[in-house]
């Protein structure tokens, strides 16, 4: 298969395509065929060795990256039941030691695999399993949102606040969002949101700072209804 691929850890100038044999299938993982693979600002951390550092692992060369993808399920491990061939798939591969989706094929386990919804292309998924995983931790692990509390997210039209948005509407609460510029704005109200700020037109930033708060992160107050 074709891999952009590296043989160290470095610059944008160490990303190379290369021929590379197509990872082998474990029996607990699914191999997929990828057809979109998502670009991630954490890309250069990645591709510089710091991941490797930080989960203290020994990289396997050469190394190919690419933490979100989409495609065809091309086959499955014999212990996988939820996919077959032919499936579509999104799925993570964050320091995956079988490799990224910055190839033709990619091997992930299948814990880490899900459908492509109907509503979505194969684009929208395959970028989209970082931010939408952060996005749901954050709510449901380190705020613990609860139906009828009411949360407020800063960057909503971003990659992550604009799912923040979209989960915590289906977690039954109330989202109060700011987001940068009119069409910001627009997508914001689309998704859901209860009200909306143009936080290029509002001190809502400001503020949250002098209260404690920080920009980009996500803040929730125990309150029931409108205020």
């Amino acid at each position: 298969m074709r891999a952009a691929a590296l043989d160290r850890f470095g610059g944008v100038e160490t990303i190379q395509m290369k021929s590379l044999p197509v990872p082998e299938l474990g029996p607990d993982e699914v191999l997929l065929r990828v057809e979109a693979a998502g670009v991630g600002v954490w890309d250069p951390y990645e591709r510089e060795g710091e991941f490797a550092k930080m989960f203290g692992q020994k990289p396997r060369f050469p190394y190919v990256l690419g933490s979100d993808g989409a495609g065809t399920v091309a086959a499955v491990g014999e212990k996988v039941r939820r996919f077959k061939e032919g499936d579509r798939a999104y799925a993570l591969a964050l320091t995956n030691p079988k490799g990224g989706f910055y190839a033709e094929y990619a091997v992930v386990k299948a814990d880490n695999v899900s459908p492509i919804p109907k509503k979505l292309t194969v684009e929208q998924a395959g970028a989209m399993p970082s931010d939408a995983l952060t996005a749901l931790r954050g709510l449901d692990e380190i705020l613990q949102l609860k139906q009828g509390e009411s949360l407020l997210v800063f960057g909503a039209g971003g990659g992550i606040g604009h799912l923040a948005v979209q989960l915590a509407k289906r977690m039954g609460a109330r989202v109060l969002a700011v987001a940068s510029g009119d069409d910001g704005v627009a997508l914001a109200k689309r998704l859901g949101a209860d009200a909306v700020a143009n936080g290029r037109k509002c001190a809502c930033h400001r503020r949250g700072r002098s209260d404690g708060s920080s920009v980009g992160r996500y803040a929730r107050e125990r309150a029931r209804g409108p205020s």
